[in-house]
């Protein structure tokens, strides 16, 4: 066993916010080192969100080359190559941890491999593969150990029949029949993925609408847009059971009162994810965790033990990466002695189908308990690039409160709604009014032009409908 010396950082995780954490004590000049159990770049860059976003693209693009032919465009017996998508995938993934360890080299900060756990304050131990221990010691630690999937106990994982996202993104083959169990962003994007393969996709989601954490408007929309495209969407739906065979299985629902039954080649689980703490042994810190296995932080990401910051899916904030990075920065200034903390008025969720669907701020039901509020739509039929494009479906709605007009929220189903929401996140982010962003001159042609006139439209002012 050997110890590491004169250490003023130690980060656990090297997820977005673990290696964002670590990388920004080092610039504010701490002596860092950051401890990974699996892989550098965590579930993020590995198995979530890098992974799917090249699945969700390469897809997308043989959407549209079968729609061409509505720009005057003939293409003729398109093939996937799905092992070739597999490898595009896998380089992506490939090239950004890399670049990922290379960062944390160039600012210095030793990368330790392997299973950490505390044993005290401060004092962290490290398993290696090998076996072999590592014990670490520092002023502060930060936990930011990411998350696990939700397993459901009636359909467990099996790795084949039976999977998780991270089993999904791996298939070997694109399967005929794909029954996903649950209607959140990720079970949408890889069912939405599977369905422009061929794959015949049944969502069954237990609430009685998709997207429950988003915009009920917002939700019901995608809904319509999403079975429009083939998708098959069962809601009120609580799956009791599966039975797997070499050849498939056959997933048991409930209906209300009725039983129903659907055979399908694979089954992806898809219900949520759950704190990854039950390995560090936090009892030796006297650190409890809420009853979902949550750290609670303050908005400097302190914990109540002091030293000991936690970040990320580890915490109560949005699951989300971008969150965790920023929540890294937070923890890092802190331990340095600068005056920040977190603010979580103004951040983006975005669910990558298409049209993409962004968020950010209060949901329409949410601001009218808070209060008199009003509210202004804009459909993107109504946007010369939209009609361009041949991509009209889809709106923006801003809500702002009805006496100051100070933005609340804003919601997007749409075109590249990922990218246009920012807008309203920087508006947001500086306590912006609706007539700020209805007065602010749009680039024409631009499906950014949408925010101004749904902004407008606040007060009943836009021009193009």
């Amino acid at each position: 066993m050997s110890s590491e010396q004169a250490l003023d950082v130690i980060v656990i995780g090297s997820g977005p916010g673990g290696y964002i954490a670590a990388i920004r004590a080092a610039q504010l000049g701490l002596n860092t080192a950051i401890i990974e159990r699996e892989f550098i770049g965590g579930t993020c860059l590995n198995v979530g969100c890098i992974p799917s976003k090249a699945l969700l693209d390469a897809t997308h693009l043989l959407a549209e080359i079968r729609h061409a032919a509505a720009f005057g465009i003939k293409v003729d017996d398109v093939e996937v190559d799905f092992a070739a998508m597999q490898k595009h995938k896998a380089k992506t993934v490939r090239m950004l941890t890399g670049g990922v360890r290379s960062l944390l080299k160039k600012h210095g900060v030793k990368v330790h491999e392997g299973e950490a756990r505390f044993l005290g304050p401060g004092k962290v131990e490290v398993t290696a593969a090998d076996g072999t221990l590592e014990t670490l010691e520092a002023a502060n630690v930060i936990i930011a150990a990411g998350s696990v999937e939700a397993e459901l106990p009636p359909v467990p994982f099996d790795g084949d029949r039976v999977v998780s996202s991270r089993g999904a993104l791996d298939f070997d083959d694109v399967p005929k029949r794909l029954v996903v169990v649950g209607g959140g962003y990720i079970g949408l994007e890889l069912g939405s993925v599977y369905n422009r393969l061929g794959s015949d996709v049944v969502v069954l989601e237990m609430m009685d609408r998709i997207l429950p954490e988003m915009d009920t408007e917002l939700a019901t929309t995608a809904q319509k847009i999403l079975i429009g495209q083939g998708l098959g969407i069962h809601l009120g739906a609580r799956v009791t059971g599966v039975d797997v065979s070499d050849s498939g299985a056959t997933v048991r629902y409930a209906v209300g009162d009725e039983q129903t039954e659907v055979e399908t080649d694979r089954v992806l689980v898809s219900i949520g994810r759950k704190p990854a703490t039950g390995a560090l042994n936090l009892e030796a810190l006297g650190l409890e965790t809420d009853d979902r296995g949550f750290i609670t932080v303050d908005h400097g990401m302190r914990t109540g033990i002091p030293g000991t910051y936690a970040i990320g899916d580890v915490v109560s904030t949005p699951m989300l990466a971008h969150v965790a990075m920023d929540e890294g920065v937070v923890a890092a200034e802190c331990i340095a002695g600068q005056a920040a903390a977190m603010e979580y008025h103004a951040i983006p969720a975005v669910v990558f189908t298409h049209p993409e669907l962004a968020s950010v701020g209060l949901k329409e039901d949410e601001a009218e308990l808070r209060g008199s509020i009003k509210v202004g739509r804009f459909p993107f039929r109504g946007n010369g690039r939209a009609r361009a494009r041949n991509d009209v479906e889809g709106w923006v709605k801003i809500i702002a409160d009805a006496q100051t007009d100070e933005i609340l929220g804003v919601h997007c189903v749409g075109p590249d709604a990922g990218h246009l929401i920012h807008e309203a996140v920087v508006a947001m982010g500086y306590s912006g009014y609706a007539e700020d962003l209805g007065l602010t001159v749009h680039a024409h042609p631009t499906l950014s032009e949408a925010f101004k006139e749904a902004a407008l439209a606040v007060d009943d002012r836009a021009l193009h409908i």
